[in-house]
């Protein structure tokens, strides 16, 4: 019976080793999880302020971009009106070279009729002083 009895107490050892390497494992594992929790709470963490922190840039970002919008609008419209100020000064000029072109051709021929008109006079001064003379 003494063997039987040595035989139950390696049992009774080896049990009670097996079940505080259960505990020390258990122990562990606990620790990784509350590790493991730790890591969570902080990514959580992290990840709420990076949320807040996108929603901030998405809306500077959408300011920005109506912003943009806003000057390509204002610099579309200026360049339009610009290009309306360039079409107009061109069709000035033409208009104003054309007038001139045709006042230059009114004063030569005025100045050509005033001239004929002139020698003609001087013509007949002439004969008059001719004829008083002769």
């Amino acid at each position: 019976m003494s063997q039987q009895g040595a035989a139950l107490q390696n049992y009774n050892n080896e049990l009670v080793k097996c079940i505080e390497e259960l505990c020390q494992k258990r122990e562990e594992l606990c620790r990784q999880i509350q590790q493991e929790e730790d890591e969570k709470q902080r990514l959580q963490g992290e990840v709420r302020q990076l949320t807040e922190k996108l929603a901030r840039v998405n809306e500077n970002l959408a300011r920005k971009i109506a912003s943009r919008n806003e000057f390509d609008r204002t610099i579309a419209e200026t360049e339009a009106a610009y290009l309306k100020i360039l079409e107009s000064s061109q069709t000035l000029l033409n208009v104003l070279k054309r007038e001139a072109g045709n006042l230059s051709k009114a004063a030569a021929q005025d100045q050509k009729n005033t001239m004929g008109r002139r020698n003609h006079g001087e013509e007949e001064n002439r004969e008059r002083t001719r004829g008083n003379f002769a």
